[in-house]
């Protein structure tokens, strides 16, 4: 345990996912595969948007864009890390790499709740009122949905530093998972956390747990709406729906599950975490790209489009 002078803790050990140096070894090729997934498959839906000019223009496929974008930067805020730590003995992160952590990590998480939530919303303006629905969602207040989202992420975050750097930490120093967050790290507090705790349910646990009852209710809501719809319009927007809500479902029961409970832990809480960090951000670009017509439209003429200059290159 590294302690500086006045018998303050300057850097934690992470307990990481297994102890076993085999296992790790493992584990460091599937996590890499994890992420290479993740960088590659968000990169594509992030160019595929922003090199077609009709799915440039569709609201869905702008927030879509900035929604990959969040999953490519959340998957860089563990996923490195741990892929180094699985190669060493010794997994320490300083004091200040750990406030970074918990700082980017719930910035970019509320940024993709809120996002989330103007994507319901997205597609209730779409589906129960189709005829001034892009009226309604034009490029200006699309951009001013994502600069709020944005907004309400870095305000989450900052108020989740606030918590953690105010507490005193003077003993033990070892977090058990593989990276910081804030219901390990004040468990390590020299102090009474009950208040702290209770800050953090109000904050990060009833957060989630709004948010994902207001995307069901959303999604009810456009669910029963389609009831009236056409067969044809009915099974795209069905399908748009499913992904949306698969998606949903992902992030937001991690996240209910690790921050709507204070002052226990359980062994599950790992495999919650891996899920939230890294299984998520790798899903995403396939649940959208494998049940998505327009997106793999897009893709196909991307890669004709390349391909032809590949070749007229060379020729």
């Amino acid at each position: 345990m590294k302690k500086s002078n006045d018998s303050k803790v300057t850097e934690f050990v992470l307990l990481g996912l297994s102890s076993s140096w085999e296992l790790q070894l493992f584990l460091f090729f599937i996590f890499l595969l994890f992420y290479m997934t993740v960088v590659l498959g968000n990169l594509l839906i992030m160019v595929t948007v922003r090199a077609d000019a009709h799915l440039l223009q569709s609201p869905m496929y702008y927030f879509l864009g900035h929604l990959s974008f969040i999953d490519l930067c959340l998957g860089c805020v563990t996923v490195p890390k741990m892929l180094r730590d699985f190669l060493q003995r010794g997994k320490i992160i300083s004091f200040s790499g750990c406030l970074a952590q918990i700082y980017f990590l719930h910035f970019l998480g509320a940024s993709e709740m809120f996002l989330l939530t103007v994507m319901a919303y997205d597609r209730y303006v779409a589906i129960c009122n189709p005829l001034h629905y892009l009226t309604v969602m034009n490029r200006q207040l699309c951009f001013q949905l994502v600069f709020a989202c944005w907004c309400g992420g870095f305000i989450h975050s900052i108020t989740q530093v606030m918590l953690v750097i105010q507490l005193p930490f003077c003993g033990p120093n070892e977090l058990d998972n593989f990276y910081c967050d804030v219901p390990q790290v004040i468990k390590l507090a020299c102090m009474d956390t009950y208040v702290v705790e209770v800050l953090m349910v109000s904050n990060s646990g009833l957060l989630s747990l709004i948010c994902f009852l207001v995307l069901l209710f959303s999604y009810a809501i456009i669910l029963t709406t389609l009831r009236t719809r056409f067969r044809q319009g009915r099974s795209k927007a069905l399908s748009t729906c499913a992904s949306h809500l698969t998606v949903v479902s992902l992030i937001f029961v991690p996240c209910v599950f690790i921050y709507l409970r204070p002052f226990c832990s359980f062994s599950v809480d790992k495999v919650f975490s891996v899920f939230y960090t890294v299984i998520t951000p790798m899903l995403n670009p396939l649940i959208y790209t494998l049940r998505n017509a327009d997106m793999k439209t897009a893709m196909k003429k991307l890669r004709k489009k390349y391909a032809a200059s590949f070749f007229h290159s060379k020729g």
